[in-house]
């Protein structure tokens, strides 16, 4: 008998695990065949259904009742079964494994149609083969593994919440407090570690990690001791965010070993799931050296809405434990389970649905053994009953109740409890549709969803130690080990870091900003530096910040770039140098020379200042001609006129008066042209003979560019890869060792086997050019970046030395340790310019376009009424003529004729003008007569 055999594998454990593996394997993956079992009736007067789980456990207990209530419940509402009797059979599994495979292969024995269980996910994962082979539903109120879900179970139904959403709240709440890293102790089974195993993937998501993970034996031969060993090695870790998943016993032996060793003071952080929140809720009020142990951790409790019904289930409860056992989330899970199994066998009978069993043949290859297994048989009604249960949706004691298409249950959300004293209080919820919130989650799902970071709230939290205050989350590790700063050996530049001779002691402007920003931090940072490179040449600072990621360095100090390739592997601190990559050149000073007044502008602007000298000159006159005497005469008298017009208004010395409205409209606007050509021209050429010039051929990255000679570069610096990404062949690179190449290259010069230039970082730059007065900066910096201090990705520490830095630089600490170590002489203060840019037409090319639009306007309502009074006059000629014959010649010449004639208007100006100055003429002598008399 199968009783029998599981009495003998229980005495000998070794026998038990062959046969284990032999009931399975038969099971899951038998041959194929055909069997037959009678049918029952489509209404029977009793459904059998069956129920496995741990009776003497926190969630067994509340769920035992919870399940007894329900059946009650089911079987007194006669719409639900319609006179058919719901019958729950119980099985205990003791929280064994293999006990609970004997139950399930027992209850397959039998006539159920589903069962309820089990509770413990290692059971689950076991029993889940047995369910796909005989088609027998199992809902499980109390199995929260995630990987349950997958599709390799099709029968195994949760009707609790998934781990995965547990452990995205948990994320959520350290993304919330900014922590980075986190340990987590759980116990070492499926539970556990799949659990931890979804937690680590969701801190992934959100730049956050699990920093170690603490594993402890799920078997009941753990002592205090053995837990005591893995809680010494997390104190020595860095991180104080603990995350705990375990049961009840192993978690509260966790958490007063943690108190024992001080590990629930000030600086930890202690996050439950919501095994914690089960023993809270279903215990009597706690012994005090119990609750003392778990002061300030948060919890999580699945959320359930509150209802009515909920209210009266509760008030019910106590009646009927009197106050012994509390009501946990699991036993209303457990409660809303059991008419989830009746309202799918209610609509599977609507359906036409038959209770029937075959015998799986696939078992027929071990009939005849004592283990009896032909007695199992398969429930015909499985598909249908399992579509059914998917299908189902109604209200029960937890909200409502309906599966998602990935069989989840819809609307996942937890409560987050803070124990305080005696008790504990709520600071908050969080639901997958919200995130975190102060407010029931249900007040969102009429809302779209708004998951941004200013919706995301909790109410104060009591840290462990009774503090209020955040805790920072991390610690040094206290395992005597220092942080190994790399420091790079220098030989050129030692003003910005330089090695002590024959010891590990540096100095320099980097050194001491890192010491002072590390002196600000409320903590100790205990660390050691470790010197990089040969010294020979200047190291390679993108290969030593890659060790940070080897684990060579904890960090890397210096004058560090940031740059792109760098930060996509580490994590930088604010600035606290600024740089850039310039370009310094020779250059020659300029005398002014006789010809020292063409050179405010350029040979192009001078061109265009010509030409537009005539064109408006020729401009006026055409719009004047027909009106004003002054503009007429002979073609070379006029010729004169439009030269001497058209210079005179550079000086405003013109004679000639503008009669026509366009013409003085046009002569205005020029005039204001030449107004700013008259200034500009001044200002640059005082500027010119008044100020020292120099010269250099190379304007800056973009003349580099465009040239084929070499380009100098520091060794080690990132400037190499910048130029040859911009397009610059690796040929024309030359690499220099130190300050004194630098000079040496740029006096020899392209021809002499020199470098045209040097490309550098503007401190190096500065502090080169402080005692070489015969080079210069060219041009403009052509990227814009920064120094600063290099860590591990999501390094907390980079970020507290980022708050440092800014206060160093707000208390002008940081300009002190600037000028100590970088203190220019004046060479590096001349104020010469180099190489002053001549104006070029393109800053006057505005003024120039509306003189321009403004003359061929002009000339455009010229010829229009030129044209107008053109047609007129043929008009009038036919009339006469009373013929249309006027050849084109002639027509050409009216309108020369029109062009060229006299306005009468303009006879009578021209005329009155004289009057004027003939009378002003005789005034004028009338005046000397009596002033000589």
């Amino acid at each position: 008998m199968l009783i029998k055999h599981t009495k003998i594998l229980l005495c000998h454990s070794s026998r038990m695990n062959v046969v284990w593996i032999i009931v399975s394997c038969m099971v899951c993956f038998g041959v194929c065949s055909d069997g037959l079992s009678g049918n029952g009736t489509s209404r029977p007067a009793v459904v059998n259904v069956g129920a496995i789980f741990t009776f003497d456990s926190t969630i067994g207990r509340a769920a035992k009742i919870a399940i007894q209530e329900a059946v009650k419940d089911v079987n007194s509402n006669s719409s639900v079964l319609q006179g058919t009797k719901l019958v729950v059979q119980l099985q205990n599994s003791n929280c064994s494994g293999f006990l609970g495979l004997v139950g399930a292969l027992k209850f397959m024995e039998t006539d159920v149609v589903a069962v309820i269980g089990p509770q413990s996910s290692v059971v689950a994962h076991t029993i889940s083969h047995v369910a796909n082979e005989l088609q027998v539903p199992f809902l499980s109120f109390a199995a929260t593994d995630p990987t349950l879900s997958s599709l390799q179970f099709p029968y195994f139904l949760r009707t609790t919440q998934s781990d995965l959403y547990q452990m995205t709240a948990i994320a959520e709440i350290i993304e919330f407090y900014a922590w980075k890293e986190v340990i987590a102790i759980f116990i070492d089974d499926d539970y556990g570690r799949n659990g931890v195993s979804a937690l680590d993937d969701t801190l992934a998501t959100r730049r956050c990690r699990i920093s170690y993970k603490a594993g402890i034996s799920p078997g009941a031969t753990v002592t205090r001791g053995d837990v005591m060993d893995v809680m010494v090695k997390v104190a020595l870790m860095e991180s104080r965010v603990i995350v705990l998943h375990a049961y009840r016993t192993l978690g509260l032996m966790v958490l007063s070993v943690a108190h024992y060793l001080g590990m629930m003071g000030d600086g930890y952080v202690w996050i439950s799931t919501d095994w914690l929140t089960t023993v809270l809720d279903s215990s009597p009020p706690l012994p005090q050296d119990t609750m003392d142990t778990m002061q300030g951790v948060l919890v999580l409790r699945q959320h359930t809405p509150d209802s009515e019904n909920k209210r009266a289930f509760s008030s019910r409860w106590n009646k009927l434990t009197g106050g012994l056992l509390g009501l946990n989330s699991y036993a209303l899970h457990a409660y809303d389970t059991v008419w989830l199994v009746a309202h799918a066998i209610d609509s599977f009978f609507n359906q036409g649905g038959t209770i029937s069993f075959s015998n799986d043949t696939k078992l027929q290859s071990v009939e005849g053994s004592n283990l009896h297994l032909e007695a199992m048989s398969i429930f015909d009604g499985g598909p249908l009953l399992l579509k059914n249960l998917l299908e189902s949706d109604f209200v029960g004691l937890t909200g409502p109740f309906k599966f998602s298409p990935d069989k989840s249950l819809i609307r996942p959300a937890y409560d987050i409890i803070n124990v305080i004293g005696t008790g504990f209080r709520r600071v908050g919820y969080w639901s997958n549709y919200s995130g975190l919130s102060i407010l029931p989650p249900e007040t969102f799902y009429s809302r779209p969803p708004n998951r941004s970071s200013t919706n995301q709230k909790l109410y104060s939290v009591v840290w462990p130690g009774n503090n209020v205050q955040k805790p920072r989350g991390w610690v040094f590790p206290n395992n005597g080990k220092q942080l190994k700063i790399g420091v790079p050996i220098r030989v050129s530049y030692r003003e910005f870091v330089s090695q002590s001779p024959g010891t590990n002691n540096f100095k320099g402007f980097c050194i001491d900003v890192f010491i002072a920003a590390v002196n600000l931090l409320p903590y100790a940072v205990p660390h050691k530096f470790v010197p990089y490179g040969n010294g020979h040449e200047n190291p390679s600072y993108t290969e030593m910040v890659r060790l940070i990621t080897t684990g060579k360095f904890d960090g890397v100090v210096g004058d560090v770039a940031i740059v792109t390739n760098r930060t996509r592997v580490v994590d930088f601190t604010q600035p606290y140098a600024a740089s850039g990559l310039v370009v310094v050149a020779p250059f020659q000073k300029l005398n002014s020379g006789g010809w020292a007044f063409l050179r405010p502008f350029s040979a192009q602007m001078w061109g265009v200042i010509t030409i537009f000298f005539l064109f408006v000159g020729m401009v006026v006159w055409i719009l004047e001609h027909r009106t004003n005497d002054e503009f007429r005469g002979p073609p070379k008298q006029q010729l004169i006129t439009i030269l001497w017009f058209s210079l005179s208004t550079l000086f405003f010395a013109h004679r000639e008066n503008t009669v026509s409205t366009l013409g003085r409209m046009v002569l205005i606007i020029w005039l204001f042209v030449v107004l700013i050509i008259n200034s500009s021209y001044t200002a640059s050429l005082t500027s010119i003979l008044t100020v020292q010039q120099l010269y250099s051929p190379i304007k800056g990255i973009e003349s580099l560019k465009e040239t084929d000679e070499p380009i100098g570069y520091q060794v080690g610096s990132f400037a190499e890869r910048y130029l040859e990404e911009i397009g610059i062949p690796k040929s024309r690179l030359v690499p220099l060792g130190s300050p004194e190449e630098y000079a040496t290259a740029l006096q020899r010069g392209p021809a002499k086997g020199g470098v045209a230039a040097v490309v550098d970082e503007r401190p190096y730059v500065e502090l080169f050019l402080s005692n070489q007065c015969k080079f210069r900066i060219v041009g403009q910096e052509f990227t814009k970046s920064g120094w600063g201090f290099a860590f591990p990705r999501d390094s907390p520490l980079a970020v507290d030395l980022s708050t440092a830095i800014l206060t160093l630089s707000e208390n002008g600490d940081l300009q002190r340790i600037h000028d100590k170590w970088l203190a220019r002489s004046a060479c590096s203060l001349d104020n010469a310019e180099l190489d002053s840019d001549r104006l070029h037409l393109r800053s006057f090319s505005g003024l120039f376009l509306i003189c321009g639009i403004a003359c061929f306007i002009a000339l455009l309502i010229y010829f229009i009424q030129i044209l107008r009074k053109f047609c007129r006059t043929s008009n009038a000629a036919v009339d006469s003529d009373g013929q249309n014959t006027t050849s084109r010649s002639k027509r050409l010449q009216t309108l020369l004729s029109i062009i060229d004639e006299k306005s009468d208007k303009s006879n009578r100006g021209s005329k009155r003008r004289k009057i004027d100055r003939s009378v002003s003429a005789d005034n004028i002598e009338n005046d000397l007569g009596r002033d000589s008399r």
